[in-house]
């Protein structure tokens, strides 16, 4: 945790409200996500309850398993699950837009034109908190390998075609939340959280409705004591009015009220079925009321500049998922060989870096971050002078002065950056001391021996140079499987790679 945001949560604390951490919105926001709280039986991870999603605030579509431990019951709950939600995640699909680029022949090696799709939008996924992003992707581990009536007469308790189906989109989804700054698959108390600081421990934050609490607290109220009344206070019946759902149960409810409800399930009494589900109904709604409460108090920032370039990406990666699916392929595996681990791996990295540096550069409270941690510096520049390279053809090398009340750690040689018309110019240290430092450009000036207008800074202007680069350059690419060494996933080869076929079907893909 940086400083600033420790400060923010002290702050948080003496004024009993939240402090903000940003001054934009630095996830996308879908004008249409689908809202999806989930919840699952206590003591079995993988055993559904129920679940409440949808796109309408006011009627979400409410599902239940009334006797978690029947198989024929959670097939049931999964085929109605992708029955309501796969028309919204492939509803994007078809609307596309064509790009054309120059490449090869892959027989001739001609130069051609390639024409690539791009959907235009994507859907977005929305869940409480954490816990929730990791239940979508045990769920879409449970289902992707499922065997269907078509595939598999003989398979035990075979699905709809429709459930593997919805288990490879879950499983990507629950990928692609792995890459920093991703936004298909994201839980409400991490934007939150991102944009706020709260006066209790991030672990505390993973309850909705106390984080909610310290954001918006009832007049007068502190927000300690709002959030200490959304984790414990109970209505007569002795339920939590903020239940955690997500995918948790209260331990009260389920040993006072679910555990009675479903035995007389079990029992066949008249009415039974309709009591737990209005039991399960009445944990999802509060938490399914407190994600569009979030969302109400992250459209009031506005977005950040770079925040369209990294949903373009969630968009090319919801693209090609579908053509995957379209030309055939077999599930995702249950584990990566070392050779796409590693390149995962490596992406995720360069993301990270790229994300850390694209929110430094839209919000200046973020970049406040960077200048205290001594990663940039801002000031006003109090002199110019103009200088050239050596060599037959001498370019414009200005030297600009700036006067700084940061401390940043750079010295003489050091490459920093400043933004400039979209683009990050590059300059070089050529002389820091306390107060002072020198910087001496290097391009983003024009092919003239005069440097065009407005590429140098002038006296009296205020600057903002950064250590670290605008946009990060990826790592060099990993060698292809076939010259990987056995020490790092070989020998070489498909089949030993296992990269031919899916993972075999075992019992531990059943719920």
């Amino acid at each position: 945790m940086s400083l600033i945001a420790t400060l923010a949560r002290m702050e948080a604390l003496r004024e009993g409200r939240a402090r903000p951490l940003a001054t934009v919105r630095h996830r996308h926001l879908s004008e249409r996500p689908m809202v999806f709280v989930p919840l699952t039986t206590a003591g079995e991870a993988g055993a559904p309850l129920g679940a409440l999603f949808g796109t309408d605030r006011e009627e979400p579509t409410l599902l239940v398993v009334p006797q978690p431990r029947d198989r024929d019951l959670r097939f049931a709950f999964l085929a109605q699950l992708a029955q309501g939600m796969l028309p919204y995640l492939e509803g994007y699909a078809d609307d596309v837009d064509v790009e054309v680029r120059k490449g090869k022949d892959p027989e001739t090696g001609e130069p051609v034109e390639v024409e690539r799709e791009l959907c235009r939008d994507a859907p977005q996924l929305l869940v409480p908190n954490g816990s929730g992003v990791r239940y979508v992707r045990l769920l879409g581990r449970s289902m992707r390998f499922r065997r269907t009536a078509e595939e598999a007469p003989d398979e035990p308790y075979p699905v709809p075609s429709r459930v593997p189906l919805l288990g490879r989109w879950m499983t990507h989804f629950g990928e692609r939340a792995l890459t920093p700054g991703s936004c298909l698959l994201v839980s409400m108390t991490d934007l939150l959280s991102r944009h706020w600081a709260s006066g209790q421990s991030g672990l505390e934050d993973q309850h909705l409705g106390a984080l909610l609490a310290w954001l918006d607290p009832p007049p007068g109220v502190h927000g300690s004591e709002a959030a200490l009344r959304a984790e414990t206070a109970r209505d007569e019946r002795g339920l939590l009015e903020c239940p955690p759902a997500g995918p948790a149960t209260d331990p009260a409810f389920d040993n006072k009220l679910l555990a009675p409800a479903i035995t007389r399930y079990d029992a066949g009494l008249s009415g039974a079925e309709r009591a737990v589900r209005d039991l399960v109904g009445s944990q999802l709604r509060p938490t399914w009321d407190h994600v569009w409460r979030g969302l109400d108090l992250l459209r009031e920032l506005p977005p950040g500049d770079r925040v369209a370039a990294r949903w373009e990406g969630d968009r090319w990666s919801y693209t090609g998922h579908r053509d995957r699916l379209r030309a055939g392929e077999p599930p995702q595996p249950k584990r990566d060989d070392a050779v796409t681990a590693a390149a995962k791996l490596v992406r995720r990295e360069t993301d990270q870096v790229r994300l850390d540096a694209h929110e430094a550069l839209d919000d200046p409270l973020v970049m406040a971050e960077r200048r205290l941690a001594g990663e940039a510096f801002a000031g006003e520049v109090v002199a110019v002078e103009m200088a050239y390279s050596e060599g037959r053809s001498p370019r414009p090398r200005p030297l600009v002065s700036v006067s700084t009340h940061d401390r940043p750690h750079v010295e003489p040689g050091t490459r920093v950056f400043r933004r400039l018309a979209g683009k990050a110019q590059e300059a070089q240290v050529a002389a820091a001391e306390p107060g002072l430092v020198v910087v001496r450009l290097v391009n983003q000036m024009g092919r003239g021996r005069v440097p065009a207008e407005g590429t140098v800074p002038e006296p009296g202007d205020v600057v903002c140079l950064t250590a670290f680069e605008h946009d990060p350059r990826p790592a060099a690419p990993l060698p292809p499987p076939e010259e990987t060494p056995w020490t790092h996933g070989g020998p070489p080869g498909e089949a030993a790679m296992g990269a031919s076929a899916p993972d075999p079907h075992t019992a531990e893909d059943y719920l």
